[in-house]
């Protein structure tokens, strides 16, 4: 049943992921077109900005792909990993892009050019339309950490496109032709602050930290309180993708039947799944005071008993 309900999701993503390549692709060649004619830097920018939205697209339609496909020997947990490698190179692609725009937007300052205003407006009236109508289909995945870093991208440009819209008008009413250029500054600023909570999340699942708003000290009063636990230790969480989280962890309980120890087990696992959503752990049972060295526990005594769920 997971399975199917997995399948199904990821079908439902990759066809919004394909219509949004598709219309994507559509306005970049609309804004470099009217930003060439209406020789606007902000639209300009705005094709930039769209050009990283199709590539993270591209990227994220491929992730999906890879995440669909079942464990191997050679890749045990699978594909998860993909999607949040897509993101983290789809963060540092803004940042990238956001300072070019910077660059582009100062020098013309420098040296203003006439801007014409009514192309930027219908322009960017389209694109506000098309990019709030993709982030809309993509906050149905908004868990997914592959997925987020494209809603951002079309939230993001969501805005942006309306600051042209408004910096068109500006120019209109006013005939300053510095507007332009400090709506372009504006925009990089928007990509800059959007890229980095997820190349941040994304780091850290890439580096096995422990996932967002979880506390290994509270997992760990949670798991003492269960009987007949006397003690935990070397206790370990992380995420192996945006929405899968998983746990391992030494616990110290006393000399008893596996059938009795077996119930704590299941005990452990029905919390950390309630509580934490974390369905895959590993937990080794002891039944001796440990002595832990360089990560690794080692027993006093050798009389201890594994239990591993998954």
């Amino acid at each position: 049943m997971h399975v199917h309900a997995s399948d199904a999701r990821n079908g439902t993503t990759s066809r919004v992921l394909r219509i949004s390549l598709v219309v994507t692709l559509a306005y970049i060649v609309l804004l470099v077109v009217a930003g060439l004619r209406a020789h606007s830097l902000a639209l300009l920018s705005e094709a930039g900005h769209n050009l990283s939205d199709f590539v993270a697209l591209l990227m994220s339609w491929g992730a999906v792909y890879l995440q669909g496909r079942p464990p191997s020997a050679r890749k045990t947990f699978g594909y998860n990993r993909a999607g949040v490698l897509v993101a983290f190179v789809n963060g540092l692609s803004l940042v990238l892009i956001a300072f070019y725009i910077l660059y582009e937007a100062f020098r013309r300052l420098q040296t203003p050019v006439d801007v014409h205003a009514g192309i930027m407006i219908w322009v960017a009236a389209a694109g506000v339309v098309m990019n709030g109508a993709i982030a809309l289909l993509l906050m149905r995945g908004h868990r997914d950490i592959n997925l987020r870093s494209a809603l951002l991208h079309e939230i993001g440009d969501t805005l942006s496109t309306a600051a042209v819209i408004a910096g068109g008008i500006m120019i209109a009413l006013t005939g300053e032709r510095w507007i332009d250029p400090a709506l372009s500054v504006g925009i990089s600023v928007m990509i800059l602050w959007s890229s980095i909570g997820i190349i941040r999340e994304s780091l850290n699942i890439l580096l096995e930290g422990t996932p967002s708003g979880m506390e290994l000290q509270r997992i760990e009063e949670i798991i003492r309180t269960i009987p007949g636990v006397n003690d935990v230790h070397d206790l370990h969480v992380w995420s192996i993708g945006s929405d899968t989280h998983s746990l391992s962890c030494h616990v110290a309980i006393a000399d008893m039947p596996a059938s009795e120890s077996e119930g704590i087990l299941r005990l452990i696992r029905e919390q950390m799944g309630k509580r934490f959503h974390i369905h895959h752990t590993t937990i080794q049972f002891e039944l001796a005071v440990c002595e832990v060295a360089d990560g690794c526990v080692i027993p006093i005594s050798p009389a201890h008993e594994h239990g591993h769920s998954h």
